[in-house]
C-alpha cells in the first residue's frame, strides 16, 4: 500500500479545550476506506532540549517537581518555543538561561523528533550547547520548581541506558549525543 493510500483526510477542526501550555483539539476526519470519525489529541508548541557542557566537561542538568507523575524529576533544561524566538538555538540559549542561570558559548542543533505523535503534536529540537557558564539568576515561571546541578556525561549516559534517567527527552538527548560521538 502507497503511503497516500494510508492518509486520513481531515472534515473539520475544533479545539475542545484550552490550557496553559497546551490544547486538547478535535478533528473530523475520514479514514481510507471511507469511515467518518473523530480524534482526540493534544497540541502544543514546539521544545527545546539542551544537553548543555560547561568548560570543565560537566553537564548542566535540573531537577524539577512533575506533578503528572507526582515526583522530582531528573533530567536537561527543556522548555517550549515563543512566538518572537528567532530559531531553535536562540531559545536553547533562553530556556538554559532561564531555567539554570546559565549562558551558552556556541549552541548547534542535532535532531528533531516527534516524540509521541500518536497522540500529540509536539516536536522537540535537540541541541548542544558548549562553554556554558553560570552568570545569572533563574528566572522562572510561576509554575516551575527547578534546582540546577552538574553531572557527568558518563553517569548521564549509564543512567540512560540503565533506564535510571526516566525524563524521555533527556534520555533520547543523552543518546543520541552518544551514539553521534562514540561515547
Amino acid at each position: 500500500m502507497a503511503p497516500e493510500d494510508l492518509a486520513w483526510r481531515t472534515l473539520g477542526s475544533e479545539t475542545d479545550y484550552t490550557c496553559p501550555g497546551f490544547d486538547v483539539v478535535r478533528d473530523d476526519v475520514e479514514l481510507p476506506d471511507g469511515t467518518e470519525t473523530d480524534f482526540h489529541y493534544v497540541s502544543e508548541p514546539p521544545s527545546v532540549v539542551v544537553l548543555a557542557f560547561t568548560d570543565g566537561g560537566e553537564v548542566v542538568v535540573i531537577r524539577e517537581w512533575r506533578q503528572a507523575v507526582d515526583r522530582v524529576n531528573f533530567g536537561l533544561p527543556a522548555g517550549g518555543l515563543e512566538a518572537d524566538d528567532e530559531d531553535v538555538r536562540a531559545a536553547a540559549r533562553r530556556e538554559l538561561r532561564e531555567e539554570t542561570g546559565y549562558e551558552a558559548g556556541s549552541v548547534e542543533r542535532i535532531a528533531t523528533y516527534e516524540p509521541s505523535n500518536g497522540l500529540f503534536d509536539s516536536v522537540f529540537h535537540y541541541v548542544v550547547a558548549r562553554g556554558c557558564e553560570p552568570t545569572t539568576d533563574q528566572d522562572l515561571d510561576d509554575n516551575e520548581s527547578i534546582a540546577v546541578g552538574t553531572a557527568t556525561f558518563d553517569d548521564l549516559r549509564e543512567r540512560a541506558v540503565g533506564g535510571d534517567l526516566r525524563d524521555g527527552r533527556s534520555a533520547l538527548a543523552v543518546l543520541q549525543y552518544a551514539a553521534r560521538t562514540d561515547r
